[in-house]
């Protein structure tokens, strides 16, 4: 892989995928006529238990594992719901599955595609059952593909990479692109993800779309649909500009909404932004763009409405670093919460998202 240049082979890279057990291990098996206690109690003491039956089966131990958790979470305190959510991740990894010829070792088990596709070389091996069940719902946003607000295409997320749920930030990122008077020779998209931004704009008549990624997944999964389409995009692997000595006449960016908590890795990068983040963006960006050239941010007021001593770092940028001054933001409030939802509906009345359009000072 040379530093800078488009990756062109998806054999180039090295997919991010649940980490198989291919080593003999002692497990103890489950199957339905057994009472789940004994297999939480297993698991909670680091045993391993062998889903042996069906599928099913796996869903009851993981739903009596919370629920004997639950009997130890005695508040509804930040801390106490990531001490249940850790307890349950570090307990659940015990529970596991086998895949013999791609195949789920279970009856009135789903078909899996990633299993051949992640795994082409493992005839057999365990994994956890969390990672079946997650590997399971990719496979299903795969292959049903989503339907995105103003993209002609129907969109199908590669294994473990970002894609949106809510798409109130694409509908304004449509909107400025219906609306956009300046070059159209090139474009780069920071952090592709399942090529959402791209996708728009190679729909709007950009002719060159440069994009990076740190996720490997996200990669590989637009070269596999590049054999597919007439889309052509430049892809380069890495953080931010990704070594890339590109200059751009439009600079897209989708980053996170909300400042580090803690240690993340993986998908989770896609959600969270760590304080250096932004400062480094903007000094990347300045060079990358040609002189006559927009920077548009999709955002949101989230981590405001969580802390009311959150430094907003757009406006932070303009206002005290003066690198870039505002062309135009428009803002979008959010659809109501779902009754199913978890996040406080206090902050999704007041959530909208936001699309800042910047140009050099």
């Amino acid at each position: 892989m040379i530093q800078g240049k488009p990756i062109l082979h998806s054999k180039d890279l090295t997919v991010n995928r649940p980490e198989p057990i291919t080593e003999s291990i002692s497990v103890l098996e489950y199957s339905k006529n057994i009472d789940p206690k004994y297999a939480v109690e297993a698991l909670l003491e680091g045993s391993y238990v062998l889903v042996a039956d069906q599928f099913s089966s796996g869903v009851t131990v993981l739903e009596a594992l919370k629920k004997q958790l639950s009997k130890n979470t005695h508040d509804a305190s930040f801390s106490s719901q990531r001490n249940y959510r850790q307890q349950f991740r570090d307990a659940s990894q015990f529970l596991v599955v086998e895949i013999v010829n791609h195949q789920l070792h279970l009856r009135k088990s789903p078909e899996i595609g990633w299993l051949k596709r992640l795994y082409p070389e493992m005839q057999e091996f365990l994994l956890p059952f969390t990672d079946v069940q997650g590997l399971n719902s990719a496979w299903q946003w795969y292959e049903k593909g989503i339907r995105i607000p103003g993209l002609k295409q129907i969109v199908h997320p590669f294994y473990g990479t970002y894609f949106p749920t809510r798409f109130e930030h694409i509908e304004l990122f449509v909107n400025y692109l219906k609306n956009y008077q300046g070059s159209k020779e090139s474009a780069f998209d920071i952090g592709i993800g399942s090529g959402i931004l791209s996708k728009l704009l190679h729909q709007f008549d950009f002719k060159e779309i440069n994009a990076s990624d740190i996720n490997p997944n996200a990669l590989i999964g637009m070269l596999e649909e590049q054999t597919k389409t007439d889309q052509k995009f430049n892809l380069y692997f890495g953080d931010l500009f990704a070594d890339s000595k590109k200059k751009s006449d439009l600079i897209v960016f989708n980053p996170p909404w909300i400042p580090l908590p803690k240690e993340v890795s993986g998908i989770d990068l896609a959600i969270y932004y760590d304080k250096e983040l932004f400062p480094r963006f903007f000094e990347e960006a300045k060079k990358h763009l040609n002189p006559d050239g927009q920077v548009v941010l999709l955002f949101s007021n989230l981590a405001g409405l969580m802390d009311s001593q959150f430094i907003h770092p757009i406006q932070f940028e303009i206002k005290q670093r003066k690198r870039f001054s505002l062309v135009q933001k428009t803002t979008k409030k959010v659809a109501p919460a779902s009754s199913k939802t978890k996040r406080k509906a206090v902050w999704r009345d007041q959530e909208f998202v936001e699309c800042w359009v910047l140009k050099i000072n």
